[in-house]
């Protein structure tokens, strides 16, 4: 009798032990963009285990899920976007949404399967760039750095088309979605990626882009969790996982150039 007993209560404790240990695993739902912020979420993911945080990360095909998905509480976190992006969506949909850390720049190429360099350019050319205001902006600031088109004072990081001062080669500009460029260069000049979008199609930023912007950008990526959040102890956990020396040489080894650790 004392002898079942005692493994009666010593299973107890057993299940008491295991219960605690599960709650002491944090699970949080990452929402990442398919590409390299994928790959680089896993190796966090792996990092960020040793300090009992559980990541499931959830890829979205769009830059505007993510964000809805935080706000509403479907997601803790989320790692896709740069700093001017999530400043647009805070600012149209009034998401109460912080970055809480820097991540990496993917530095915007213009990339062609129809010429090698844009003094080959056709006059009325059609020029794809990715239809959200602050990625869209991006790249007619990058089309202005390859010397395409001048824009007005001022346009800045939201330029449009209509921010178009000086167009000497009547290029036309058709507005995407971002995920959708890489598919649109078997039908227009040119076309303004992202660099994850353009690695997840094959490209490689370094060799296949005609013309590719600057390292100093104002494009860092950023982690992004709901405001209610941005002091909790996990967040620190995340951030510590991310900026680790694991994630950074992984970086380095995976993408080389073409991506660059913002931190």
């Amino acid at each position: 009798m004392v002898s079942r007993t005692l493994k009666t209560v010593a299973a107890g404790v057993v299940a008491a032990a295991l219960a605690v240990s599960a709650a002491a695993a944090e699970t949080l739902k990452v929402g990442v963009t398919g590409g390299p912020h994928a790959e680089i979420m896993e190796q966090v993911k792996a990092v960020a285990a040793k300090d009992g945080l559980d990541l499931q990360v959830i890829e979205f095909s769009d830059y505007v899920l993510p964000n809805a998905a935080l706000n509403d509480g479907d997601l803790h976190v989320n790692s896709f976007q740069h700093q001017p992006y999530l400043d647009n969506q805070i600012r149209d949909r009034g998401y109460k949404i912080v970055s809480v850390a820097k991540t990496v720049i993917f530095p915007m190429g213009l990339y062609s399967k129809k010429i090698g360099d844009l003094k080959e350019l056709a006059e009325g050319a059609t020029v794809a760039i990715p239809n959200d205001p602050t990625n869209g902006g991006r790249a007619l600031l990058l089309v202005q750095s390859a010397g395409l088109v001048t824009l007005t004072d001022g346009a800045g990081l939201t330029a449009t088309p209509l921010d178009v001062a000086e167009n000497p080669k009547k290029v036309r500009f058709q507005e995407l979605d971002a995920a959708q460029l890489p598919r649109s260069l078997d039908d227009v000049a040119v076309a303004a990626v992202n660099t994850n979008y353009a690695m997840s199609a094959g490209l490689d930023p370094k060799k296949d882009a005609i013309f590719i912007e600057s390292a100093e950008s104002p494009y860092a990526n950023v982690i992004a969790v709901r405001e209610a959040d941005k002091d909790a102890e996990w967040v620190a956990k995340l951030v510590k996982a991310y900026h680790s020396p694991e994630v950074k040489q992984f970086i380095a080894d995976r993408f080389g150039a073409s991506v660059v650790t913002a931190w």
